[in-house]
């Protein structure tokens, strides 16, 4: 191989690399977002979302986590699992109209939670359980508004509408999709309930076989008795 080839090469293949690592770092970042996680959960259900923060600086550490839950469509019940080394502040608003809820009705909610005195360290994550339920119904998604604090006193506010396009904003709230009731569990009712009106039909027709073999053998004893009896007179006569 000639230099003047060498060369060439060499140039490509820094280039190539270059643009490897200026990939990898525009996929790293566009990532690295606070989410909620799983992705979706069922209307109406009850569940545990983690709330995944990834530390996005290099020179600072995460000291603060807070996440907004929505007041619009309420979650009547909230649970936040203790997350070592960090303290965690559960605040409530009132709503200006009660909803209906099973057993009363609904005045106050859990609108915020805040993770204090932690840190979350550069190229670190860590997550923020919290139980809830019942998920809101009629809507496709619930969006939870964060904010995340750093140790250099910058404050990244996750808050707007990640969309449903492939083109995703800089600072998506972390976004919870709601799918309908589980046709697999509508279609398992349907199926118990069918399996339990035939099984009901095939106690009712078995009923009705024995009663009728009864019958049969009993008009079966009866003739049987009759021609004893009537053997018996001729034999007497």
């Amino acid at each position: 191989m000639s230099v003047r080839t060498f060369r060439h090469a060499w140039r490509a293949a820094a280039v190539g690399g270059l643009a490897a690592v200026s990939v990898a770092a525009l996929a790293t970042a566009a990532s690295a977002h606070v989410t909620a996680n799983p992705r979706s959960a069922e209307q109406g259900s009850f569940t545990k979302v983690s709330f995944r923060v990834p530390n996005e600086r290099d020179n600072a550490s995460t000291t603060e986590v807070r996440v907004d839950l929505p007041t619009d469509r309420p979650i009547a019940h909230v649970s936040v699992r203790p997350a070592p080394g960090w303290k965690v502040t559960v605040d409530k608003t009132k709503l200006s109209t009660p909803v209906k809820i099973e057993g009363g009705e609904l005045s106050e909610v859990v609108s915020r939670i805040t993770w204090t005195g932690g840190k979350i360290d550069p190229g670190q994550f860590e997550e923020f359980d919290v139980s809830m339920g019942p998920l809101p119904t009629g809507v496709d998604r619930v969006l939870f508004k964060a904010e995340q604090k750093y140790s250099n006193g910058e404050v990244v506010t996750w808050d707007q509408d990640p969309g449903t396009g492939a083109d995703e904003p800089e600072h998506p709230a972390p976004e919870l999709k709601l799918t309908p009731k589980a046709a697999t569990a509508q279609a398992t009712d349907t199926v118990t309930a069918k399996v339990a009106s035939d099984d009901a039909d095939s106690a009712s027709d078995g009923t009705a076989r024995l009663l009728g073999g009864l019958g049969l053998a009993a008009g079966v004893i009866g003739v049987g008795v009759g021609g004893f009896g009537l053997a018996r007179g001729r034999s007497r006569s």
